[in-house]
């Protein structure tokens, strides 16, 4: 039999990682738990097969080069300057007082100074993977709040680095800095980062260009895993500094390329299956029997991430100008600690500021609350209830800025438009060319900044979770429309403006078929749903191309409208529009035909020129100057650039085209069928 200790090692820890995270996604859990509990089974301290730390660790490292390579990949100053208002002082006063609530915790329990800073780091920031996955799992990954929480995300990723790059520090006498080892440490770490972005800027986009113009796609990859690879190598080996600083900043130099796309796609089965090693090898330094004796340092430490981090965030949000939904959202995400924490548990563990049973207190308070978090998000509405029973404090935590001063008097046949993106703005600005008044509801602040410059009527807060709506005046608006993507808040906006005006126009838009059909149910007169829309409008566009008429086609498309975009062409509203269509594409054709100088009509009357005995066809319509003339009298005089409506079958129609427009012999009479 061959001794192939690190192929069964692999072999063992990515099996029991699969079983683990299958049955973790079964449960509705983050896959990382699995990966986790993976690796209690088959670490030193759980019965039955155990697996080489040592070899596993190794293997791990490569985890968190990949993982700190898709953090810079991925990272984006574009995300945290949208939101930089409430992510950057958020993120720095957050970090710091948890940070200071888990190195108290660590004092009760008579930890040194530096293991209990590096808990308290730890324990301070979340996992971006468990937050992206919330987020989108509950819709809320494309809403302000969301994108908020994201930018707090960003930032913390940045401390993170930071963090990584300080820990050296800490070892120094056994408590506190030594500030010439401080100084050291953060040349090193400049000067890496400026030659890489001097010199790795220029040398690692051209190299990625020039290889992929070879079409050989293993000598990309290979690229990509040499420059991640060798640059994390080098920045340890020559700098001094972490792997995870090098593998980050490759990353987030590569991004900057037109290929960073590609590369992503490339790396990606590297990244995920390293990633799952490293988690796996986590849960190997977890000692069950520990934990267990030490339930009340486990109890207090999870509480500690799960509710105190949460209860700072909402208290912070009495701070800033956000709609309370905005700080909950935050809180609720950021309810748990992930890879950030394995990885600066890891730095302490090895440096030897952390023993392994303190640094299991780690990884006990990341599994319990990574598999809290999916639960907490359903507790939302819950907790949002509770707060509003405190009227005075949610008052607070709910507006922070007076709202603008409304004239009411301008508020009447007005349109209420919720939501100011890309569709909002263009509806915006459509009412305010045909001067209709309106009023915006808009929650993001640089937005309702924006409005007010303008001097458009706005109202700052969050309709769906707010009473925002009832300072609207729906019972004298002419119309409600609601573009926000999120449907469930579309939900509880259309639900309450039908309450408070059962006669109401109402638009509103949905991003899923079942939405659809649940808006129009609690009261919206007319569902657009975009996805939907554009294969309605390419439908629309090649039925006139194929020559349908325009009335008939337009008809067609508003039975598919009042049929919810039913496809099947199931209802009779539909049959009958293409009953019509086939009818008029086989008979009857409106054309218009624009005069030009040497057109025979110009200087007549519609009498003089006598269309029809010509040529078969009638004038049902002119446009002239913009303006739409239907059924011209027998007096009205032909003009240059006049447009010219006809009706008639096919051929009166090219006979009439042909004579208005280049004066051929006509087709004798009794040919055409008039």
């Amino acid at each position: 039999m061959h001794d192939l200790p690190l192929l069964i090692n692999i072999t063992g820890a990515l099996i029991l990682a699969f079983i683990g995270g299958l049955i973790a996604r079964r449960l509705r859990l983050p896959t990382i738990v699995g990966y986790l509990l993976a690796g209690i089974a088959i670490g030193p301290f759980t019965p039955g097969f155990s697996g080489d730390v040592e070899t596993i660790h190794q293997l791990a490292e490569l985890g968190v080069i990949f993982l700190m390579f898709g953090v810079g990949l991925h990272f984006s100053f574009r995300d945290l300057w949208r939101v930089r208002d409430i992510a950057v002082p958020g993120a720095l006063l957050q970090t710091a007082i948890a940070t200071l609530a888990g190195f108290a915790l660590t004092q009760m329990w008579g930890w040194s100074v530096p293991a209990g800073i590096v808990l308290g780091l730890a324990i301070s920031v979340a996992s971006t993977v468990v937050l992206l996955r919330g987020l989108m799992d509950n819709n809320l990954l494309n809403t302000s709040h969301g994108q908020a929480a994201v930018g707090w995300l960003v930032m913390e990723d940045i401390l993170s680095v930071l963090i990584l790059v300080l820990m050296p520090a800490l070892v120094q006498n056994g408590s506190g800095f030594n500030w010439a080892s401080l100084a050291t440490t953060l040349v090193k770490a400049a000067a890496f980062v400026i030659i890489m972005v001097f010199a790795g800027v220029r040398l690692i986009p051209w190299l990625l260009e020039h290889i992929a113009h070879t079409r050989s796609r293993e000598l990309f990859i290979l690229a990509i895993l040499a420059i991640t690879l060798g640059t994390a190598m080098g920045a340890s080996e020559l700098f001094g500094v972490s792997l995870a600083l090098g593998a980050f900043v490759a990353g987030a130099i590569i991004s900057q390329s037109p290929l960073s796309h590609q590369v992503g796609a490339d790396v990606f089965a590297f990244r995920e299956a390293f990633s799952v090693l490293f988690f796996v090898s986590v849960g190997m330094l977890v000692n069950p029997v520990f934990l267990w004796e030490n339930l009340g340092q486990v109890a207090s430490l999870t509480a500690l991430v799960v509710t105190g981090k949460a209860l700072i965030v909402i208290l912070m949000g009495m701070l800033f100008p956000r709609p309370a939904r905005t700080f909950l959202v935050i809180a609720v995400g950021l309810s748990q600690i992930g890879e950030f924490s394995f990885i600066l548990g890891q730095g302490g563990l090895s440096l030897g500021i952390l023993s392994s049973n303190q640094y299991s207190l780690i990884l006990a308070a990341s599994l319990i609350s990574i598999t809290l978090n999916p639960f907490m998000y359903r507790l939302l509405p819950v907790l949002e209830r509770s707060l509003q029973l405190l009227p005075r404090f949610w008052r607070k935590l709910e507006a922070n800025r007076p709202l603008p001063e409304i004239d009411e008097q301008q508020l009447v046949d007005h349109v209420v438009i919720v939501g100011y993106g890309r569709v909002g703005k263009h509806l915006v600005n459509v009412l305010r060319t045909l001067m209709i008044p309106q009023l915006v509801i808009e929650s993001d602040v640089e937005r309702v900044d924006a409005l007010n410059a303008d001097n458009i009527i706005t109202l700052y807060g969050d309709a769906a979770n707010s009473e925002v709506i009832t300072h609207a005046h729906l019972d004298r608006a002419r119309a409600l429309v609601v573009t926000v993507a999120n449907e469930s808040a579309s939900a509880m906006i259309v639900a309450a403006a039908r309450r408070l005006n059962p006669e109401l126009p109402i638009i509103a838009r949905a991003s899923t078929e079942e939405g659809v059909h649940d808006l129009s149910a609690l009261g919206a007169n007319h569902v657009v749903h975009p996805e939907l829309e554009g294969g309605l409008e390419m439908v629309h566009h090649t039925l006139l191309q194929l020559g349908f008429p325009l009335r008939e086609v337009h008809e067609y498309s508003e039975a598919v409208r009042r049929d919810h975009y039913d496809i099947t062409i199931s209802s009779s509203d539909e049959h009958r529009s293409l009953h019509d269509l086939l009818i008029a594409a086989d008979s009857i054709e409106i054309t218009w035909v624009e005069l030009t100088p040497d057109s025979p009509l110009v200087g007549q009357t519609l009498k003089e020129s006598n269309i029809r005995t010509q040529t078969g066809a009638s004038v049902v319509a002119l446009i002239r100057n913009h303006q739409l003339i239907p059924n011209p009298k027998s007096y009205t005089a032909f003009e240059v650039g006049d447009r010219v409506g006809l009706i008639g079958e096919n051929d009166q129609i090219e006979n009439a085209r042909s004579w208005l427009l280049s004066k051929p012999e006509l087709k004798n009479p009794e040919e055409v069928n008039v």
